[in-house]
């Protein structure tokens, strides 16, 4: 019996310090807008960090944590950053050849639309119709796939703090345009009853895909993290979860 208690009390004691030893991995995003973050606990994004905290990888254990898009864009370039990224591009940080950093597969897809009042007459695809016109962006944000759009089609850049305060500066006749990404778009408009009150038109620009960048020191983490992302598409428990959001 001694023995037997002997025995558990070790593999007890294994398992706290394997636990003890985790490391924790800080997920950082720049968004602060839903779906993409709801809240203080929910939203894709907090749903990804809990949904991989489940799988239990060996010594890690994820938290995501909010920086302003400036900041977090320049301790990437600087290669000051302690942990990983979620929701970005490779040409967002001039890296197509996927070089300077390691990027997962993509775990969501989506695409800018431009955003108009459906009573406003506006045709955002027709230069003439939006020239001198304001657009809702966010503050501190680049958008290489729109700069040549609205600088050729003439609209007047309009900052706000986020996707979501456009849309209700849009609502409110406050600007008129905004551009953001469908899926925020979409979801707004089915939280506020807002199916009717504006039209979207699909932007000249390439799909977004939302991956995870991982500096070249986390390489061990990539290594586990990566087959996890690249499996989500044929994983019933998170399609069930990015169901909630679409």
């Amino acid at each position: 019996m001694r023995k037997l208690f002997l025995i558990l009390t070790w593999l007890g004691a294994s398992i706290m310090s394997g636990y003890c030893r985790a490391e924790t991995i800080t997920v950082y995003t720049s968004a602060n807008f839903a779906p993409l973050v709801v809240g203080e606990d929910s939203g894709v994004y907090h749903d990804m960090v809990d949904y991989l905290n489940r799988q239990k990888l060996p010594g890690l254990n994820f938290k995501l944590n909010y920086l302003p898009r400036k900041r977090l864009q320049l301790m990437v370039e600087e290669n000051r950053l302690d942990g990983i990224v979620i929701g970005m591009m490779p040409h967002w940080f001039d890296d197509t050849a996927q070089q300077k950093y390691l990027w997962t597969t993509p775990f969501a897809l989506d695409r800018f639309v431009v955003v108009t009042r459906a009573d406003s007459g506006l045709k955002p695809l027709v230069s003439a119709s939006m020239a001198g016109r304001s657009v809702g962006l966010v503050l501190g944000y680049v958008y290489p796939d729109l700069d040549d759009w609205i600088q050729r089609v003439g609209l007047v850049r309009s900052d706000g703090i986020g996707e979501e305060a456009n849309l209700e500066k849009l609502r409110m006749g406050r600007v008129d345009c905004v551009a953001a990404a469908e899926s925020v778009v979409r979801y707004y408009m089915r939280t506020h009853a807002a199916g009717t009150t504006f039209l979207l038109t699909e932007l000249p620009a390439r799909q977004t895909e939302r991956r995870f960048l991982v500096p070249h020191a986390k390489a061990a983490v990539y290594r586990q993290l990566a087959p996890v992302i690249r499996k989500l598409k044929d994983d019933p428990a998170w399609q069930r979860i990015a169901a909630k959001y679409n």
